[in-house]
């Protein structure tokens, strides 16, 4: 299988925010991934996130998917990732809207999930963090569940639901590929034995230590026991990414919007665990280990320089890329704009990458 390019999108609206500052956001998504299609992209994914002023206005993605649809007819559209823990959204909704969009987008869809892991979410719906992943497989069994059988009940720990038939159903049969989020190294394990696609959220992580998290997510595919109806073997790993004319020239357009976005990212994460106090949440240990770090010590040139991040000219972008690929990554996910890059410098990153990056791993 071919290395793959994905667009990543959290919908950042920096402030000061004007009567059309979001619509001018998601102008410039649907317009970049217009583009991206043309220039070989093969995913568009993003997240959903709430209550996360500035950094993610991405609260309804299933919306802005159908709307995509409509303007494209190639690229894969991809929840990255639909939050399953209720009362984010119960499964049965989840499951009725992704399997209309994958009708609408003729097969297209392909469905990611996970659990959250910000306090501002968790808190804001009334979410019990310990909860948070038997809440996710079981729903996510459910969503199987709902597509796959004509009358569908469940007897569950979260869920009871009476049989029914749950319409429509997905375009695609059984069912569209499944992936599962995870940032630590056990959800590595748990996506490959659960028979998920791996989404690999880790922030400020160089190739090298990316390629230990891909060998355990490996492993685990070896005593798969599949979720769904089959395994998706494929891993994705998610970084920034800002192709220019010159090196220079990507660092100025990229470096503080690089910056904000991991001290942002990690920020959200840890607040988690000062939320939850001392006591370990056994599946959320990656918040407080986050929490020590020295944000302001962690420097560009210290993430550019391991790989961390890909910003560069389209040689710089194609070597860093190489040791992703080396790592063991099927697809990279491309964060183009994690904060305020201008939308003019998006969209030469995206012809740049279209023009010089993608051939060379189209072998």
């Amino acid at each position: 299988m071919s290395f793959e390019f994905g667009m990543f999108y959290e919908v950042p609206v920096p402030q000061p925010w004007g009567p059309v500052s979001e619509l001018d956001a998601y102008r410039q998504v649907v317009r970049e991934v217009e583009l991206a299609e043309q220039m070989g992209f093969t995913h568009f994914w993003t997240v959903e996130h709430h209550f996360l002023s500035e950094f993610s206005h991405c609260s309804a993605p299933e919306v802005l998917y159908g709307y995509v649809a409509a303007r494209t007819s190639r690229i894969k559209i991809c929840h990255g990732v639909r939050l399953l823990p209720f009362p984010y959204n119960h499964p049965i909704r989840a499951a009725e809207m992704a399997a209309t969009l994958d009708l609408l987008c003729n097969g297209r869809l392909e469905f990611g999930t996970g659990r959250s892991a910000t306090r501002e979410e968790l808190e804001g719906f009334g979410i019990e963090p310990r909860q948070t992943r038997s809440l996710w497989e079981e729903a996510l069994r459910i969503v199987v569940g709902a597509w796959t059988q004509d009358v569908f009940s469940w007897e569950g720990e979260h869920f009871r639901i009476p049989p029914r038939r749950v319409l429509p159903k997905p375009l695609q049969r059984p069912h569209p590929p499944l992936w599962m989020a995870t940032s630590s190294p056990e959800g590595h394990m748990l996506a490959g034995k659960l028979g998920l696609g791996l989404l690999s959220f880790t922030i400020g992580v160089p190739p090298d230590e990316l390629a230990q998290r891909i060998r355990l997510y490996r492993e685990g595919l070896q005593q798969a026991q599949p979720i769904g109806h089959f395994t998706n073997p494929r891993a994705a790993a998610f970084t920034m990414v800002h192709c220019a004319d010159t090196n220079a020239e990507a660092r100025r357009n990229a470096e503080r919007s690089v910056l904000w976005y991991f001290r942002k990212s990690i920020r959200l994460i840890s607040a988690l665990a000062e939320w939850q106090g001392q006591g370990t949440i056994a599946t959320y240990e990656y918040a407080q280990a986050l929490g020590a770090l020295d944000l302001e010590g962690v420097t560009f040139d210290a993430l550019n320089e391991m790989g961390a991040i890909i910003v560069g000219d389209p040689a710089r972008c194609v070597e860093v890329l190489r040791r992703y690929q080396e790592a063991g990554i099927d697809q990279i996910l491309c964060l183009m704009n994690p904060y305020a890059i201008s939308p003019t410098q998006v969209l030469r990153s995206i012809e740049l990458f279209g023009r010089y990056v993608i051939p060379a791993f189209r072998t």
